[in-house]
């Protein structure tokens, strides 16, 4: 569902308030209490609930570390808690995580910051006709907006998947990238925006804030395509299946991203059918001294003709890779044709 939903609240990053633990074991509640006493911790118990006050972020950090010390591994996956600020309040469940993620994001409050306070923006990198030379669409690539949040994407995402903060950044980074496009795009150009199968439950549900932003920002739905990111990873196919589905009622072009021409390849592509297939830029690097590389490029190309699927090259890096790949695709990405940017020309 909508992260919204989900958290229905945001998680206070703040110097002085208290740490709620939900230990359904009141054992293991009194015996934590017991050894977090020992070291100095200011808590008190009530019921299933151990509250621990703290009074600055390093002082809350090191109490994190204590009960994780405490705590097997497993336990901080069933058990639960909550931050709270210094105002008191009956609403622990406001934001309530199991306690292997609400320690991430106590270790990592800067990676919290910018995916709540939206701390990022989208660049663009063009997507080109191989035939025409001309560029047809671009992907929108997430990137940070503040020099004070630095972040790497992939760290970011990884985080986020771990930390339960999944749905909010993936779906706050399609808003985005339909913001930026219909601020400077032309209608007709694609916009290529990547999406998590995982973080979407219910299509239905999860994907009202984006259409809304779509209906908002006045962007045609056939300008757009969205794209499975990790196609290797692709564990339930009806699942994706049902996606597709939906963005496809909506008016939306689907596409499967770093495709390769592994023995699974034809069968995932005959299922799903996208309107575009991605080939793993792996595949692409150095294709031109590589007679197995060129020999699985054509295979894909063979596919996508069978099934009516629009093929493109990403990760061209060089003119000798541009040769070679562009009799059997039919669009091309990478640094040889521009690295994405923010303001394109």
């Amino acid at each position: 569902m909508e992260a919204e939903s989900v958290y229905r609240g945001e998680i206070p990053l703040v110097n002085k308030g208290r740490l709620l633990l939900q230990i359904e074991d009141e054992m293991i509640a009194r015996q934590l209490k017991a050894r977090l006493v020992v070291v100095g911790v200011e808590l008190v118990l009530d019921g299933i609930w151990l509250q621990i006050k703290y009074s600055s972020w390093v002082q809350l950090q090191r109490c994190i570390g204590l009960v994780q010390m405490i705590l097997t591994d497993k336990q901080m996956e069933v058990y639960e808690g909550s931050l709270l600020g210094e105002v008191r309040s009956d609403d622990y469940r406001k934001v309530t995580l199991p306690l292997s993620q609400l320690s991430l994001i106590i270790e990592n409050p800067s990676f919290v910051k910018i995916i709540q306070e939206k701390l990022f923006q989208s660049y663009m990198q063009p997507i080109i006709s191989s035939k025409e030379r001309i560029i047809t669409g671009y992907e929108f690539l997430l990137r940070p907006n503040s020099k004070v949040y630095p972040f790497v994407p992939t760290d970011l995402f990884m985080f986020a998947q771990h930390a339960g903060l999944q749905n909010m950044l993936d779906s706050q980074s399609r808003i985005n990238a339909i913001r930026t496009g219909a601020q400077m795009l032309s209608e007709g150009m694609k916009y290529f925006i990547n999406f998590l199968p995982s973080s979407i439950n219910d299509p239905i549900q999860c994907l009202k804030s984006t259409f809304k932003a779509v209906e908002d920002y006045r962007v045609n739905p056939s300008d757009l395509v969205f794209e499975v990111v990790e196609t290797e990873k692709i564990f339930d196919i009806n699942h994706l299946r049902n996606i597709f589905q939906f963005y496809r009622q909506e008016g939306v072009k689907v596409a499967l991203d770093d495709v390769g021409a592994g023995y699974s390849t034809y069968e995932i592509l005959k299922q799903l059918v996208p309107d575009y297939v991605k080939i793993d830029p792996t595949l692409i690097h150095k294709c031109h001294l590589s007679e197995r590389k060129m020999n699985d490029i054509k295979y894909l190309r063979n596919i996508s003709q069978q099934l009516g699927i629009i093929l493109l090259a990403e990760g061209v890096e060089s003119a000798e890779e541009f040769a070679a790949v562009e009799p059997f695709v039919d669009l091309v990405q990478g640094f040889y044709f521009g690295k994405p940017i923010r303001n394109p020309a």
